[in-house]
C-alpha cells in the first residue's frame, strides 16, 4: 500500500465540513469530498470510503461504481445504515467508531436513571408551574438493570453502573454465569423470562434482524410497573406503539429514549407527550470534541492501512457489529 496516493472517498452532507483533520493526510493519499449525488461519479478507482456522513444509505445505490474499493470506515457506532446484501457477500472491509462512545453513552444512561429515580424531570414541570410539592424519591444503590447487549458500550455501561451500587446483569446472545462486567449474563431472545427481575431495561444493542422490534409489548408486559426502559441503541429495536400502550395503560413507571424509529422525531408524535417518557435528541454520545475523536480515529486507522497493519474497530459485516472473544460479544 505504501509508495503511492490512492483515492479516498470522504462522504459528508450538504453544511456539513469534512474534519480538520484529515490535512494530517493529505499527502498520503488523494483525498476526494463529495456528498451522496456525486458518491458514484468519485468512487470509480478509490480504494477507501469515509462515511464521514454515517446515517448516509448512498453507498448502496452507487456501489456498481465501486471497482476498486477495499474499506469502508464509518464515523458511528452502529453500521445499520451502510450494509446491504452486495456488501455483506464481497470482500470489502468495514470499520466504525468502535469505542468512541462507550463512555459518553455510559454516563447518558446513568444521568438517565438518576433523574428517573430521583425524579428530576417532575421537579422542573413543577418548578415551571411554580408549585411546591414534597416527594420521596428511589435509592439508586441496589437498584437492578438488565442491559441488554453485552458489547463495549453495554460493558461500560455495566461497569458505571456497578461503581454506583447497582446489580446489573446482561443478555446477549449466549447466557453465561461469571461474565467479568455483567455476573450473569442471560439470552436476548428469551428477555421476557428475565425482565420482571429489573428495575431498568437498558437496550444497547445494534440493529440486526435479531434486534428489530426486541422490545416489544411481550416484554413489556412482561416487566415489573415500577420499571423504567431506556433506549440508546437504535429505534426500531423498540416497537413504539407497544410501549406508549404500555406508559398510557400505566404498565410501566417510564422510559427514557434517546433514539426513535423516524429521526428527527416528528411533531405529530404521541412519544412527545406520552406520561413517563422522556425524550432526547439522539445525543447520548456526543459530547464536546466527539467529532474530533472520530477524525483522529479514521486518520490513524487510515495510516494504519497504509502501513499494511490491522484495522481496529473491524465489523463482521454478516452480524454487523465489532465481534470480540465470548466475554465481549455483541448480542
Amino acid at each position: 500500500m505504501t509508495g503511492h496516493r490512492p483515492r479516498v472517498v470522504v462522504l459528508t452532507a450538504p453544511g456539513l465540513d469534512p474534519p480538520p483533520q484529515l490535512e494530517e493526510v493529505a499527502a498520503e493519499v488523494d483525498l476526494v469530498v463529495v456528498t451522496a449525488d456525486d458518491l458514484a461519479t468519485a468512487l470509480p478507482g478509490a480504494r477507501a470510503l469515509l462515511l464521514w456522513d454515517f446515517f448516509s444509505a448512498a453507498v448502496e445505490n452507487a456501489w456498481p461504481a465501486a471497482d476498486s474499493l477495499e474499506w469502508i470506515h464509518v464515523a458511528a457506532a452502529g453500521v445499520d445504515s451502510l450494509l446491504f446484501d452486495e456488501l455483506r457477500a464481497s470482500p470489502v472491509m468495514v470499520t466504525n467508531a468502535h469505542g468512541v462512545f462507550d463512555r459518553p453513552i455510559a454516563e447518558f444512561v446513568l444521568a438517565s436513571i438518576l433523574a428517573h429515580a430521583k425524579r428530576l424531570h417532575e421537579s422542573m414541570r413543577l418548578q415551571r408551574d411554580h408549585e411546591w410539592a414534597h416527594r420521596e424519591t428511589t435509592l439508586v444503590r441496589g437498584q437492578r438493570v438488565l442491559v441488554v447487549g453485552t458489547g463495549g458500550i453495554g460493558r461500560e455501561i455495566a461497569r458505571l453502573l456497578r461503581a454506583v451500587g447497582c446489580e446489573v446483569r446482561g443478555a446477549g446472545r449466549r447466557e453465561r454465569a461469571a461474565d467479568p462486567d455483567f455476573g450473569t449474563v442471560v439470552r436476548s431472545d428469551a428477555l421476557v423470562e428475565h425482565v420482571g427481575w429489573a428495575d431498568h431495561l437498558v437496550n444497547a444493542t445494534p440493529l440486526t434482524p435479531a434486534t428489530r422490534g426486541l422490545l416489544d409489548a411481550a416484554v413489556f408486559a412482561a416487566m415489573r410497573r415500577e420499571a423504567h426502559v431506556v433506549n440508546i441503541g437504535r429505534g426500531a429495536s423498540l416497537v413504539e406503539a407497544d410501549l406508549l400502550s404500555a406508559l398510557r395503560a400505566g404498565r410501566l413507571a417510564g422510559a427514557s429514549l434517546d433514539v426513535f424509529q423516524t429521526e428527527p422525531l416528528p411533531d405529530d408524535s404521541p412519544l412527545w407527550d406520552a406520561p413517563g417518557l422522556v425524550v432526547s435528541a439522539h445525543l447520548s454520545g456526543d459530547v464536546t470534541g466527539w467529532r474530533d475523536r472520530l477524525a483522529e480515529q479514521f486518520v490513524a486507522n487510515l495510516r494504519r492501512w497504509r502501513a499494511g497493519e490491522p484495522l481496529t474497530g473491524v465489523v463482521d459485516s454478516r452480524l454487523g457489529y465489532v465481534p470480540g472473544a465470548e466475554a465481549t460479544e455483541s448480542p
